[in-house]
């Protein structure tokens, strides 16, 4: 199952990918914002808490398909170049086994505790 829902979120970052080329932008543009959403993970310099909202705000993809498709509605691309941020970066993360966080630390995590080997 682990591959069949890395293989899921490696065609969700490939459709990232294909939807940036739509837009009018530079290639280094993506290549430099992929991983600026990690600067939700800022929250957990407070406590575990506001860590994990801060988080789950940054790598939520209905939310990151919301700001695009709000980004096509008002034609504005910049929008547009967010919520496809956003949305790849989720994907990438969760590739790599990277979920939405529990209150409880960083390491735990909607597809299960990171570092964990009996996931």
């Amino acid at each position: 199952m682990q591959l069949l829902l890395k293989a899921e979120e490696l065609l969700m970052f490939l459709l990232g990918i294909y939807l940036f080329s739509l837009l009018p932008y530079n290639w280094w543009w993506f290549a430099g914002l992929i991983l600026v959403p990690d600067i939700g993970m800022l929250g957990y310099l407070v406590d575990n808490r506001i860590g994990a909202i801060g988080y789950n705000i940054f790598h939520h993809k209905g939310l990151a398909i919301a700001i695009y498709f709000l980004g096509i509605y008002l034609s504005l691309p910049l929008c547009q170049l967010i919520g496809i941020i956003l949305f790849s970066h989720a994907s990438m993360d969760r590739i790599f086994g990277y979920g939405l966080k529990y209150n409880k630390g960083f390491k735990y995590t909607h597809l299960g505790e990171i570092g964990n080997e009996d996931e």
